[in-house]
């Protein structure tokens, strides 16, 4: 679509513009990946890193249908901060899907690499006397609070249960996001590990939404062999979750960073809104739909939607680095 053509009324946008035929949906994937992995790269079969969310249940059950379920593993990696319920999940679903899974713990080589310890460095130059015993996480203001620059805060929970939220230097932000990115990166390797020895493909899972605003980590959960569901919107993968008979609790499970030690919303940690009008907006922004449209489809004033616009313009930019390849001195391969 471009901008000449048909801009939906707010009924038609609202209610219709990410809806699609989930079955046609999955088989077009389905089909893709098999072009891709056995044709293009000649591998076997999947490793999926599962989390017990909504994006990697669907990942590994299109791969389980792609490939069959004795060509895709599974892979747990929970550290110290992971959510029990990430692994309870995960190994139920993989286990409706009868594909082979491995737990890798991942904390002893988060140790190793002094994850913790220079995250703990970082929040002491704001929480003197923060340590082991306390939990935290990064809070990002509302857009529509924002007077310009949105800027990240440290929450923190004391021993006894209390909390307060700081504002962090430059350096001590950097340094925790330094730090914590640890996590996506050993999950990688340990990916590859398992995709090398068996020959396989490593499926990434980040939606549309994720991928477009940068909300991966580079070289973590922003590089894979195939990305099954790059293409599409968080709400469109849930349509392809209820279509594939994803487990209710994990349908219903709000989006979660699973990342820091304290509960944490993916729209308080990076995303302007809920995924449902994120995904809304950022489809507007891609096809030019002015915001008074959107604005009557989601609920919000139009000056609140043109904030959320200028925000994913932002990111964008900001997050450009991510999306980066190696820059040459001179071109070696033709694309």
């Amino acid at each position: 679509m471009t901008l000449a053509a048909h801009i939906p009324t707010a009924r038609e946008f609202g209610n219709n513009v990410l809806a699609l035929d989930p079955a046609a949906e999955v088989e077009r994937i389905v089909q893709t990946l098999r072009q891709q992995v056995l044709g293009v790269l000649g591998r076997r079969g999947a490793v999926v890193g599962l989390s017990g969310g909504i994006d990697s249940s669907v990942v590994a059950a299109l791969c389980a249908r792609a490939f069959g379920n004795d060509k895709v593993l599974g892979v747990f990696m929970p550290e110290h901060h992971s959510s029990d319920d990430s692994l309870r999940l995960g190994r139920s679903w993989a286990a409706q899907l009868g594909i082979d899974t491995v737990l890798e713990d991942i904390s002893p080589a988060l140790e190793g690499l002094g994850a913790y310890r220079r995250q703990i460095e970082a929040i002491r130059t704001v929480v003197p006397e923060y340590d082991d015993g306390w939990k935290c996480k990064l809070v990002l203001p509302s857009v529509f609070a924002s007077n310009g620059l949105n800027i990240t805060r440290l929450t923190v929970q004391s021993r006894d249960g209390s909390t307060r939220t700081v504002r962090l230097s430059s350096n001590a932000y950097l340094q925790i996001v330094a730090a914590t990115n640890f996590k996506q990166r050993v999950r990688k390797m340990t990916e590859y590990y398992h995709a090398d020895r068996l020959r396989y493909a490593v499926a990434g899972t980040p939606n549309r939404l994720e991928h477009d605003q940068g909300f991966f980590v580079k070289q973590g959960d922003g590089i894979a062999d195939v990305m099954p569901i790059a293409h599409l919107y968080k709400t469109q993968v849930y349509q392809l979750a209820e279509y594939l008979e994803v487990e209710e609790e994990i349908q219903r499970r709000p989006p979660t960073t699973d990342t820091f030690s304290m509960p944490q919303s993916q729209e308080e940690f990076y995303f302007a809104l809920p995924y449902h009008q994120m995904d809304l907006c950022l489809y507007a922004v891609n096809h030019g739909i002015p915001s008074d449209e959107v604005a009557e489809a989601i609920g919000l004033t139009a000056a609140q939607v043109d904030l959320v616009f200028r925000d994913i313009d932002a990111k964008r930019r900001v997050t450009r680095y991510l999306h980066a390849r190696p820059l040459l001195v001179t071109q070696v391969f033709e694309d």
